[in-house]
C-alpha cells in the first residue's frame, strides 16, 4: 500500500463528464489499496471569468479581496469532485484551506506556503476515506483568504505530498509525460522515462510549462517524487507510461547512463533589463536585486561584463 496524492490540472476537470473520468482514476487508485488525497484546479476558464470580473469591478482592486473572489473557483471543483467520487461508491470529503490548514505568508495574489497542517487529514484516509483539496490557495496569518499566483495548484499539491510524507505525487495534465521539447511544435519530440529535478527545473524556468518552477524546487527540496500523467488516456490509475522526476541517484541506480542533454525549452514572456555605469563597490548587487526579491520578481539569469567606461 502507497500513500499518493494526485493533482488534476483545470482541463482534467473543465466540464462536468472529465470530472465524473477523474473520480474514475481517483477510485481506480483505492481499490488497489492505496491512501489518496486529491488536489485540483478550477475548472478550464473559471479563473480567468473571476479575473475579468475582479477587474470590471475594481482594476486597481485590493489584492486580499481578490484573492476571496479568484479563490472560488477551487471551491467549486472538490466540491463537484467530492460528490463524483461518492457516487462511484468512494468514501470522500472536500478540505477547504482553512480546515487543514494550509497556512502561507500574508503575500497576497503571490503567497508562499509556510506549513500544511495534515495532522486530521492523515487520519481520515488511514480510515479510507479520499480528501479533496483546493489547489492554489492558503490562508494568511490573519486568517483571511491567499492564493499562490499562476501554477499554484502543482506547488500545492507537491506541498501537501511532503507534509503527508506520501509515497509519490502524481501530477496529471492534458500531455502525457515530460517531452524532449513541445511536441506541438517538433513532431519528432521524444517522452522522457525519468528526469531529474535539476533537469526539469532548469526546463521549467525556461518555458516548459509541463510543471511550474515552484513545485519543482519544493519537490527537489522535500526528495517528493512526482509523476507526469496524462488525464486524457483511457488507462485508469498510475501504470500509464509517464515521467518521473526524481533524484539524480535514483536514475543512476536504475543502470541507466545519464542524458548529456535531457530536453529544449523556449519561453516568450521574459524581460531583459540593462544596468550601465554600475559602481565598483559592497552593497551595489543588494541594492539592484533586494527590491526584486521583495517584490517576488524572479531574477532568472545575471549576465554581468566588465566595462572600461
Amino acid at each position: 500500500m502507497a500513500r499518493i496524492v494526485l493533482k488534476f490540472g483545470g482541463t482534467s476537470v473543465g466540464d462536468t463528464d472529465r470530472i465524473k473520468n477523474v473520480a474514475r482514476k481517483v477510485k481506480a487508485e483505492v481499490l488497489r489499496g492505496n491512501e489518496v488525497a486529491v488536489v485540483v484546479s478550477a475548472m478550464s476558464g473559471a479563473t480567468n471569468q473571476l479575473v475579468k470580473w475582479v477587474n470590471e469591478i475594481a482594476p486597481l482592486h485590493d489584492p486580499s479581496e481578490y484573492d476571496v473572489v479568484v479563490a472560488t473557483g477551487e471551491q467549486v471543483t472538490i466540491g463537484l469532485l467530492a460528490m463524483a467520487l461518492q457516487q462511484e461508491g468512494v468514501k470522500s470529503r472536500s478540505w477547504v484551506s482553512w480546515q487543514l490548514p494550509i497556512k502561507t505568508d500574508a503575500a497576497y495574489a503571490k503567497a508562499r506556503i509556510v506549513e500544511i497542517d495534515t495532522t486530521e487529514m492523515a487520519k481520515t484516509m488511514t480510515a479510507g476515506e479520499v480528501p479533496i483539496v483546493p489547489g492554489f490557495q492558503g490562508v494568511s496569518p490573519e486568517g483571511r483568504i491567499t492564493t499562490l499566483g499562476r501554477g499554484g495548484s502543482d506547488t500545492s499539491a507537491v506541498a501537501l505530498a511532503a507534509a503527508l510524507k506520501a509515497d509519490r505525487c502524481d501530477i496529471y495534465t492534458d500531455v502525457d509525460g515530460v517531452y524532449t521539447t513541445d511536441p506541438r511544435i517538433v513532431e519528432k519530440a521524444q517522452k522522457i522515462d525519468r528526469v531529474t529535478y535539476e533537469e526539469m527545473l532548469e526546463m521549467a524556468s525556461l518555458g516548459s510549462k509541463v510543471l511550474q518552477t515552484r513545485s519543482v524546487e519544493l519537490a527537489m527540496n522535500h526528495h517528493v517524487r512526482v509523476q507526469v500523467l496524462s488525464s486524457f488516456d483511457e488507462a485508469l490509475g498510475s501504470d500509464l507510461p509517464g515521467t518521473l522526476v526524481v533524484d539524480e541517484e535514483e536514475i543512476m541506480a536504475q543502470g541507466l547512463e545519464k542524458s548529456v542533454v535531457s530536453g529544449i525549452a523556449f519561453a516568450k514572456d521574459e524581460a531583459k533589463i540593462t544596468v550601465t555605469h554600475v559602481p565598483d563597490r559592497p552593497g551595489v548587487a543588494a541594492a539592484i536585486f533586494g527590491p526584486l526579491a521583495e517584490a517576488n520578481i524572479n531574477v532568472d539569469m545575471i549576465v554581468q561584463n566588465v566595462s572600461l567606461d
